[in-house]
Formats: C-alpha cells, sequence, structure tokens
C-alpha cells in the first residue's frame, strides 16, 4: 500500500519538560510505520512514551505470525507444510477467515491463496523479473480458498501446492487491533500509519482546543513530493492502494505489484490509486476493498464502493484525474 501522508508537526522540547506529542517509528511489515500521541488519560509525555514502545512491540508479534517469509511465523509454516495441518494463533485464523469471506462476497476478485503466484513475482527482489507463462499458469492452478480447511485453530490445505498471501488485509486488520490496543491503555487522540494504513483516534488536540487530523493523499509517481488533495479525519481510518509504489521495468513495461487472481499477471487497470475512508475499526475492510476497486477498475469499482454503507472513496485514474464518491469530502490541490 502506497504511503498516505501526514500533515502535522510534532513541536521539539528544550531541556525542560517534556509535553505531548510522542512520536515513534520503526521498519515493519516492509515499510516504515509510526504512531504519533497527542493526548492520554491520566498520563503524560512518560506514559505515552512506554505505550508507543508497547505498540511497536504489539507490531512486532503480528509480523511474527502473519509473515510469509519469517521462519517459523504461521503464515510461512502453512505455505511450507505442502498441505500438512498446522496449529495456528487466534489472530492468524481470523485474519485468514476475514480473507476467505472476501473472497467469496467477490467471487475471486480477491483471493489470499494466491501466494504461489505472487512468489514468482518476487517485487521484493533485487532483480524482479517476469516469471514464464508456464509456471504462472502452473501456479494459478493451485489456488482457491476451497483448498482451505479449519478446524478451530487447526488449518490444512487440500492442495499441497495452494499459498496463503495475506498482503492485501494484513496491514488493516493489524491497524484495527493496533487502535483498539492504544484506546485500552486510555489514549483519547493519536495517528497510527502502517504504510499507507492510516488511523486517526479522536482528534488532534492542540492546547485547550481539538481539530480534524489534516491527511494528505499522495499523487502518484510524485515519490511523496506532491499531494492530490487533503482529507479531515477523527475516529476514522483510511487505506490507500496504488499501482505505482511497488514495480519494476520489463522490456518496455511497467509490471506492479497489483495481481489479478484470474490471470496471475498485475492488472490491467484504468487506475492509478485508490483512497477508501470509512470509521475507525473498519481498516481492514478498507485495506481490502481499494484492492478489489483497483481490480475492478474506475467505474466498476467506483459503483462497488458506493453500494457499501459507510465507506467513501476518491479514485486516481491514469490520467490523473480524480472521481470521488457521492460523500467523499476532501479539499483539491
Amino acid at each position: 500500500m502506497t504511503v498516505i501522508l501526514l500533515l502535522f508537526s510534532i513541536p521539539q522540547t528544550g531541556c525542560g519538560k517534556k509535553n505531548l506529542p510522542v512520536s515513534a517509528e520503526s521498519f515493519c511489515f516492509d515499510t516504515i510505520c509510526s504512531v504519533t500521541v497527542y493526548d492520554i488519560e491520566d498520563g503524560g509525555y512518560e506514559e505515552a512514551e512506554k505505550v508507543t514502545d508497547e505498540f511497536f512491540s504489539l507490531c512486532n508479534k503480528y509480523e511474527a505470525l502473519l509473515s510469509g517469509t519469517k521462519e517459523g511465523a504461521d503464515i510461512y509454516n502453512i505455505n511450507h507444510a505442502h498441505g500438512k495441518s498446522v496449529v495456528c494463533d487466534d489472530i492468524t485464523i481470523d485474519v485468514i477467515k476475514r480473507g476467505m469471506e472476501y473472497s467469496r462476497i467477490f467471487e475471486g476478485d480477491f483471493d489470499i491463496t494466491i501466494g504461489g503466484v505472487t512468489k514468482l513475482w518476487d517485487f521484493k527482489s533485487d532483480r524482479p523479473h517476469i516469471p514464464s507463462d508456464e509456471d504462472i499458469a502452473e501456479a494459478l492452478k493451485h489456488t482457491g480458498c476451497d483448498n482451505i480447511i479449519l478446524s478451530g485453530n487447526t488449518l490444512s490445505m487440500k492442495d499441497p501446492l495452494c499459498e496463503i498471501d495475506i498482503g492485501a488485509i494484513a496491514k488493516g486488520y493489524i491497524a484495527d487491533r493496533a487502535a483498539e490496543f492504544l484506546e485500552e491503555r486510555g489514549v483519547k487522540s493519536a495517528v497510527i500509519s502502517l504504510g499507507g494504513n492510516i488511523v486517526c483516534i479522536g482528534e488532534k488536540k492542540e492546547g485547550r482546543k481539538t481539530k480534524e487530523f489534516k491527511i494528505g493523499i499522495e499523487t502518484p509517481y510524485s515519490d511523496m513530493r506532491k499531494i492530490s488533495g487533503v482529507i479531515g479525519m477523527s475516529d476514522e481510518t483510511a487505506v490507500t492502494s496504488g499501482v505505482y509504489e511497488r514495480f519494476f521495468e520489463a522490456e518496455g513495461r511497467k509490471y506492479h505489484h497489483i495481481i489479478d487472481p484470474g490471470t496471475g499477471y498485475p492488472v490491467q487497470t484504468d487506475l492509478l490509486s485508490v483512497t477508501v475512508v470509512a470509521d475507525k475499526g473498519k481498516s481492514a475492510d478498507c485495506d481490502a476493498l481499494a484492492t478489489i476497486c483497483i481490480l475492478k477498475g474506475r467505474d466498476e469499482g467506483k459503483r462497488l464502493l458506493q453500494e457499501r454503507e459507510g465507506f467513501e472513496g476518491l479514485f486516481i485514474d491514469i490520467q490523473s484525474d480524480r472521481y470521488a464518491t457521492e460523500g467523499f469530502d476532501y479539499e483539491k490541490r
């Protein structure tokens, strides 16, 4: 997921008493993640600093469970079990069930079992390359959520070559759980950014006043130097999916990381990015819907989003034109 710029500044503190906000960042989930706490119940700077440390410990816990590349993670274990049973954490099972539900609703446009296909493309490699048609066709034979067999916390695969990739939903799910954690710890105002998955808790506190957080939507291919618009957020989440954040060029063409589950190739779409906004607690839904809208294209994706109550979106097409759903309120830049 592409980065959404956070449009706020962190005051610098001198040698005296340290004041809120507290901001911290770390590298998790193959991206830069950050959290800023503006207000916390029954505490000040020290308590907020402690909570931010615990926030990243929680993120590391989730990564240790849900990574497909870290040895010992549940997803890694599933993909290397060759169909055999794997006992998983409750969190892993919950994420997989959410992914299976979206696959059922959208009839394969969203598919968490394309791990064997996405592995062929390997966009994280220093030397990514175009897989052969034969390899892609073979990998596609081993997809489909009907391969997943769940019994309590035990998961097995009917097809031993079927692999899971939860990249289109995992960060949204983690963002939801992380926001819940902060609120349980008394945080009343904060911003979470997990590489483009944004959650705003409460409103931004400035002295005795509060106001909406201002979040900027990156202009595609601008390397975060330009924004296409600004949205105000309070107790809301926003997720952007874009074809420009991770790609490589070969044989005169760009190949991006959003794979069409039907073809096994980067989806042919008329969109550069989709930003989906909803109430706090729905970041996982926004994550999945943003990807699905890219797959479906501008017109069908916009119709899909407008039919889902509580979700709004901004679409930027390949001509850099912007199209928003009726309830998407933003300031154009």
